[in-house]
């Protein structure tokens, strides 16, 4: 019979791992041995993010890549292939050559109820060739006002979050899955992300990334097509039309609950190791 302590002992060391409060079991004896940490794919994050990103992580150098040491990766997930277009109809979609032509389509779009009320489109920014392609839900109000994507508090967040695995913004491919501001923040219905979903896959084909990080429940369920919870999708490796997607929390999130720093530190040092695979 499984003693019930010491499957109390493990599901509180997975919450430890996961970044949240120590609970110390009256009476225990011995504690299960922790789990060895992955591996960093980089000497650590630059001075003043590690420590605010992830609490009581000390991320140690890479392994070299001829020391044959092991990065483990988490284990595979959702393939998703959704449609290509309609071979019978013009898509002015998919005949748009660039992300310019598609931001012009999405300037004009009037598919859903959300073009009522934005004061701007906002499409992404970012590297027309990059490596990694970052997905968020959907602007909020500055990004309303700007016209770009993760600006404010949430997106000083993001640009630490990729300047602590070595890629500066610039470098780095950055949209929602929709692409206009939803009234009071709300999450996007399911008719205003159909409406959008065909502009970012033209994206996502456009710049053809090595990984895609999907941050936030909406941006993960719409891309891979799935209705699981988040926590259930993060920790394995997805894929979008064969591209790998990792999973995390949106940096907004983060924000308002600083024990998943942790398990999104955990997350895109995953997606770093994808990008050197």
């Amino acid at each position: 019979m499984t003693d019930p302590r010491a499957l109390a002992r493990a599901y509180l060391e997975q919450q430890r791992e996961l970044g949240t409060d120590a609970v110390v079991l009256p009476g225990a004896s011995e504690a299960p041995a922790a789990r060895p940490a992955p591996a960093t794919p980089a000497a650590g994050p630059p001075p003043g993010v590690g420590p605010d990103l992830a609490p009581g992580v000390s991320p140690g150098p890479a392994p070299s890549p001829g020391s044959g040491e092991p990065l483990p990766l988490p284990p595979p997930g959702i393939s998703y292939d959704p449609p290509s277009g309609d071979l019978f109809t013009k898509d002015p979609i998919r005949e748009a050559g660039s992300l310019a032509a598609v931001a012009g389509l999405i300037a004009s779009c009037r598919k859903c109820r959300l073009c009522e009320t934005r004061t701007k489109t906002v499409p992404g920014e970012g590297a027309e060739q990059a490596r990694l392609v970052v997905v968020g839900e959907g602007p909020g109000r500055t990004e309303d006002e700007t016209g770009r994507p993760f600006v404010g508090q949430a997106g000083d967040l993001l640009t630490k979050i990729l300047a602590a695995i070595d890629l500066p913004r610039e470098q780095v491919y950055i949209c929602n899955i929709v692409k206009c501001r939803p009234p009071e923040n709300r999450t996007p219905q399911y008719d205003e992300v159909a409406a959008c979903l065909p502009y970012l896959w033209r994206q996502i084909e456009l710049v053809r990334p090595k990984v895609i990080l999907a941050m936030g429940s909406t941006a993960a369920q719409s891309l891979l097509d799935a209705k699981s919870a988040l926590g259930a999708l993060r920790n394995k490796v997805h894929r979008f039309r064969s591209i790998p997607v990792v999973v995390t929390y949106h940096p907004a999130a983060l924000l308002r609950n600083p024990n998943w720093k942790k398990p999104t530190w955990d997350d895109v040092r995953f997606a770093r190791r994808l990008l050197d695979a």
